[in-house]
């Protein structure tokens, strides 16, 4: 079972033995890149210690799981990471037993900077219960449609207030959207190079031993709400011209629900749909 921890940007997955914490897109060392344009900003880690440290004590899950993105750079890793990052996680360690990462695209060569006890889990995402979890910037595996909800990260949504004198107000956003269940495993089942046998359901259990279930997709806002996002509710629909603003294969597709899709403010607001906020 999933519970968002309003007005956290984490969820918390229950299962009948243990308890999860999620977050996803840290990106450890953001600060680096101003650095080097001549602006100084201070290493802003140790305030997202803080804040996930309260969390983990406020609800004292088993484990952490990461979707993705604990450090800013790409293909590399900066001085600054390769202090900040181990430091980050020994430091969690006295707060939960068990912490996991599933790579995202931000995460290459990040193996050397994580802490022995600190597992790295693949780009295709992992399953915790009923819930299956993965970064978004890759196809999820097969092995998640056994999961009636799915989660995922990548995306920072945020969407975006104008009055009429043109002043900005920028939010965090919760999006929730439905999945159409067969497509969307079509399509996985097609991406693993698994062809479709009889219907999905037999391929499901012959190959995956699982039965379909996904229903519905959450995307997690960043916790790292320095970053800012991508406001989704000045992207077009994709009837129009395609999802372009909407990163990842898996909002892209036409298995998700995205222009239908539910927004949630951090304190729990309901906002209205994706298609709703467009046309205002």
């Amino acid at each position: 079972m999933l519970n968002l921890l309003l007005p956290n940007p984490a969820a918390l997955v229950k299962t009948e033995s243990t308890r999860t914490l999620l977050i996803s897109d840290p990106h450890i060392g953001w600060e680096l890149e101003l650095q080097e344009k001549g602006i100084h900003v201070p290493s802003q880690t140790g305030k997202l210690l803080t804040k996930l440290v309260a969390v983990l004590k406020e609800y004292q899950p088993e484990a952490l799981v990461v979707l993705g993105d604990v450090k800013y750079t790409v293909m590399k890793s900066e001085f600054g990471e390769w202090r900040d990052v181990p430091e980050f996680f020994r430091l969690l360690e006295p707060y939960v037993s068990k912490i996991s990462i599933v790579r995202g695209n931000h995460d290459a060569n990040l193996e050397p900077l994580l802490p022995e006890s600190t597992s790295l889990l693949p780009a295709t995402g992992a399953v915790i219960g009923d819930v299956g979890v993965f970064h978004g910037h890759k196809w999820p595996s097969p092995e998640l449609l056994g999961c009636k909800t799915l989660v995922m990260g990548h995306l920072h949504p945020v969407v975006v207030f104008r009055d009429p004198t043109g002043l900005k107000m920028t939010r965090q956003i919760w999006m929730r959207a439905d999945v159409d269940s067969e497509s969307f495993a079509k399509i996985l089942l097609r991406k693993a190079n698994v062809k479709v046998v009889g219907s999905v359901e037999e391929t499901l259990k012959k190959h995956y031993n699982i039965k379909l279930k996904s229903s519905e997709l959450y995307i997690m806002p960043s916790f790292n709400d320095f970053l800012g996002g991508r406001p989704i509710n000045e992207s077009r629909p994709r009837k129009e011209i395609g999802a372009e603003s909407l990163i990842g294969p898996v909002l892209r597709s036409e298995a998700v629900h995205v222009d239908d899709s539910e927004l949630y403010l951090l304190d729990g607001t309901y906002l209205g749909t994706l298609n709703q906020l467009r046309g205002l």
